[in-house]
């Protein structure tokens, strides 16, 4: 008797255990803007209106005016979040970039992301290249970052 009781009690709290493991929700959306940052002026263009992996076949003559490009980098899934950047390029130099997705997997990688990106944004038009530091505290959203961001300047041909 003193088994059944024992059984029956330790499947009871199994069960229990099970239903009540919660597992990491994937947010579908983000709620706030995406962070972005550019150099000069903005493109009054609608990024829809630009393509996003042509690459220029010939450089601008110095008669006609210069070409502004947006380029979308590949999308990095990291251990916390997915990543994409997005870039503009005028006469081979990056004059905006932005994240086209930047979400987290939970909300300690909600702070540490918008803590970072600005830091990472910054710190490409700074250096105009993927060659940029790691954010402490932020090294999964740094390395997806970088990654993004040197496709797309592949894409752009820088």
């Amino acid at each position: 008797m003193k088994r059944l009781i024992l059984s029956v009690t330790g499947t009871i709290a199994g069960v229990i255990a099970l239903l009540s493991f919660k597992t990491q929700a994937h947010p579908l959306a983000n709620a706030a803007p995406l962070p972005s940052a550019a150099l000069g002026e903005q493109s009054t263009a609608p990024a829809t209106t630009t393509p996003t992996t042509q690459t220029p076949t010939t450089a601008p003559t110095s008669s006609a005016a210069p070409t502004t490009r947006t380029y979308l980098g590949s999308s990095i899934t990291t251990r916390y979040g997915v990543i994409q950047v997005k870039i503009t390029v005028r006469d081979k130099k990056i004059t905006d970039v932005s994240f086209a997705q930047l979400t987290a997997f939970d909300g300690r990688s909600e702070q540490i992301n918008s803590h970072a990106a600005p830091q990472l944004l910054q710190e490409t038009l700074s250096a105009q290249s993927a060659k940029i530091d790691t954010v402490s505290g932020a090294s999964y959203t740094s390395d997806g970052y970088r990654q993004s961001l040197q496709s797309a300047l592949d894409r752009a041909g820088i």
